[in-house]
């Protein structure tokens, strides 16, 4: 039987064809565009909280400082949950497109208030207060606008093409870093270091309306989710999301599998790979911030192109695949990776620790684990006063136990000083006295090799590069596939409440109190690499989950 040929339609055909992929490449772009604004907005806050810190928390102490900085940065990250909880049911019983739209105007007006926010000079203990209160209202934005993204994506996609394009949103994280380090870094260089850390540090926040701006005017123009549509005209949509999603057991496992088979080790990654790794390198290393930020961002460039790989790959041989291999990875390497890093950021300060090992020895019991969320804890212990400078100074340490009652001690090398207790002096020559002591001991430091700061001519840059390069490129094999994981894992009338919630636990909670806990469990051991066993144990108990208890979704129908 010869084939009929309809005159024109190969030419109607073609042209239907090409409006289709005109209107998804639409979709794409706009999702993920307003997705890497919000993003943007949201890390500058931790980009730049050692700024942050001097101007919020002026009545700490620098290092304290920097731990209240991070935990209202940690702040945002809590409260993320919830904003998925508000967010996803909205977005299950209205719609994805005006529920997203929602979350980028709350985002966008928090950053730039943050930009325009008095110090606490100006007004006291309204600065902090206004400022947590400020990342309270990004974290529920956040919490709300990953979701949408993502079911909006991928209700859009082609079948067997899910895992490409939902990939492009999982860039946005990425690229939100990316762009925010790059206006940090033309900021600081234009205006200057000195005048950066005064006021610059505010023009990034405030350069953030105009990206609202943009984000508001393209999602305007955005139409709903043709799945979610056709839920609204069958009458099937939910009328109670968060009920059948948490509270029946034929649900609730899958969302307690995509917390502990997926998210929980993937916000570790993604923090250690690319935000805990620049932390590291100006704050343990002493690498020069805008050099840190420089390589960062490059590392960030190079390997982003990545996540769209394994989206792609995943629609080949699966999303399981490709997850568990970069929690395998990670789990593997980053204790060699970050030593790699010492070597060759900081070779002195390497050196240092091998040749050099310092000793605390001091009473147990005036040895505290200073983790202060309050502020109104003072560690004058003599122990504590030695573990706090040698912590500053990026200097490791062990601890031997000494008779009760003792002022600790500490051995560098060869050499010894000894600490002091200041909780029953007066303030001004507590004040004084401290001041000889960080200085003597700074000077026993430097003597036994122990460099302020790395030397950027000693550095071999190719090779922190390449390193950072191989942080982000775990992080993209792991996420890559993971908003089409998640999206297929549930139900279309409850897909934006059930991905959403274990999404910012695992990445809002576990990875965003990353960098906080990191820290603290270094202070906690005397040992700069101690806080990687968080994300390796992370990423380790994530994969045997995983692999026991994660299905594989690749082929599954989202439209039922």
């Amino acid at each position: 039987m010869s084939k009929v040929i309809t005159p024109g339609l190969g030419q109607a055909t073609g042209k239907a064809s090409a409006a289709l992929k005109a209107s998804h490449s639409k979709i794409l772009f706009a999702s993920s565009l307003g997705t890497v604004f919000e993003w943007y907005d949201f890390f500058l806050y931790g980009s730049l909280a050692a700024f942050i810190a001097k101007h919020f928390f002026a009545k700490a102490d620098p290092a304290t400082g920097l731990i209240f900085a991070l935990l209202a940065f940690a702040a945002g990250f809590i409260v993320r949950p919830f904003g998925a909880l508000v967010f996803g049911r909205l977005g299950d019983m209205i719609g994805r497109k005006y529920t997203f739209l929602a979350t980028i105007l709350i985002m966008g007006i928090s950053t730039f208030g943050v930009g325009l926010l008095p110090t606490y000079d100006s007004i006291g203990i309204a600065a902090p207060v206004i400022l947590i209160s400020l990342r309270l209202l990004q974290g529920l934005a956040l919490g709300g606008e990953y979701g949408g993204a993502a079911v909006y994506v991928a209700e859009h996609a082609p079948r067997g093409q899910r895992g490409l394009f939902t990939s492009w949103i999982q860039t946005t994280g990425t690229l939100g870093l990316f762009l925010s380090l790059l206006v940090i870094l033309a900021t600081r260089t234009s205006v200057g270091e000195a005048q950066f850390a005064e006021w610059g540090w505010r023009i990034p926040f405030l350069l953030s309306i105009v990206l609202l701006g943009v984000s508001v005017w393209i999602r305007m123009a955005m139409h709903e989710s043709p799945v979610f549509e056709q839920m609204k005209k069958e009458g099937t949509t939910s009328k109670a999301p968060l009920t059948e999603s948490f509270l029946r057991w034929s649900n609730l496992k899958f969302v307690l599998i995509a917390l502990f088979g997926i998210t929980g080790g993937l916000g570790c990654v993604w923090y250690a790979g690319q935000f805990y790794v620049l932390l590291f390198l100006t704050q343990t290393l002493k690498v020069d911030g805008v050099l840190a930020n420089m390589l960062v961002a490059a590392g960030l460039a190079l390997a982003t192109p990545f996540f769209v790989f394994f989206g792609w790959l995943s629609d080949k041989v699966g999303r399981k695949k490709v997850i568990l291999a970069g929690m395998a990875l990670a789990a593997l390497t980053y204790f060699p990776i970050f030593k790699a890093l010492t070597h060759y950021a900081n070779p002195a300060l390497e050196s240092a620790l091998a040749h050099s090992p310092v000793v605390v020895v001091a009473d147990p019991a005036e040895c505290h684990f200073q983790f202060n969320l309050t502020g109104t804890s003072k560690f004058t212990s003599s122990c504590d006063l030695a573990k706090a400078q040698l912590v500053a100074a990026s200097v490791n340490y062990g601890i031997e136990n000494a008779a009760p009652g003792t002022v600790a001690v500490i051995k560098v090398g060869s050499q010894t000083i000894k600490s002091l207790d200041i909780s029953r002096m007066p303030p001004d020559e507590a004040k004084q006295k401290l001041a000889a002591f960080a200085n003597d001991l700074t000077g026993i430091i430097r003597s036994a090799g122990y460099p302020p700061k790395a030397n950027p001519d000693a550095m071999n840059k190719p090779m922190v590069l390449l390193l950072i390069f191989v942080l982000v490129f775990y992080v993209t094999m792991a996420y890559g596939p993971t908003a089409a994981a998640l999206v297929e894992l549930f139900p279309s009338k409850l897909r934006y409440s059930s991905m959403s919630l274990p999404y910012h636990i695992g990445t809002g909670w576990m990875g965003g109190l990353l960098p906080t806990t990191a820290f603290a469990m270094v202070a906690l051991k005397g040992d700069i690499y101690y806080g990687l066993w968080y994300p390796v144990v992370a990423a380790a108990l994530t994969l045997v989950i995983g692999l026991v208890f994660l299905p594989e979704t690749r082929d599954a129908d989202i439209s039922a």
